[in-house]
C-alpha cells in the first residue's frame, strides 16, 4: 500500500455536499463523474496528496443508497493507492481478508479498483485502487 487515495463519502443531496466540502476546503471539485455500474455519482477534491470522494446514488438499488438507509450519510470507505493491484489482492487474499471483487473493475477517476469486504477489516469497506494508466500484471484482467 502506497498511501491514502482517497476518502468516499456517501451523501443524499451531491449539490448541498459539494457546497458544503467546496466551503470547507476553500475550492470546488476538480472532477464530477457518473459510474453507471456501481449507480453512484462521484465529485472529488483533492486535500493534500489525498482525495475526498463524495458518492451519491443515481437509484434506489445502489450501494450508497442502501448505505445511506442502514447507516446514514457519512464516510463510506477508504482507499488505499496500490502499484499493483493484482498482487496487492492475492496478498490480501492470503493474508485472511474477504475480497468483495474476483478482479479488478474500472472504477471513477480513472482507476481500477477492488473492495475488502468490512467484516475483515474491523467493518471498514477498504478501497484498493491503481491507476488504469499503469499496466495489471498476473493476468489479462478484461474490464466490467
Amino acid at each position: 500500500m502506497n498511501k491514502i487515495e482517497h476518502l468516499g463519502i456517501a451523501v443524499k443531496d451531491m449539490a448541498a455536499a459539494n457546497e458544503i466540502y467546496t466551503k470547507l476546503l476553500g475550492y470546488t471539485p476538480y472532477k464530477t463523474e457518473e459510474v453507471a455500474s456501481e449507480g453512484v455519482h462521484t465529485s472529488f477534491f483533492t486535500c493534500g496528496e489525498s482525495k475526498i470522494e463524495l458518492l451519491a446514488a443515481t437509484n434506489a438499488d445502489s450501494p450508497i443508497a442502501k448505505f445511506i438507509e442502514k447507516r446514514g450519510e457519512g464516510i463510506h470507505h477508504i482507499a488505499f493507492s496500490v502499484s499493483n493491484i493484482v498482487e496487492e489482492m492475492e496478498r490480501l487474499r492470503l493474508e485472511g481478508f474477504i475480497l468483495l471483487n474476483e478482479e479488478p473493475k474500472k472504477g471513477a477517476d480513472n482507476k481500477w479498483v477492488a473492495f475488502l469486504h468490512p467484516k475483515s477489516s474491523n467493518g471498514v469497506l477498504v478501497e484498493l485502487c491503481q491507476d488504469i494508466a499503469s499496466p495489471i500484471s498476473k493476468s489479462n484482467i478484461n474490464a466490467k
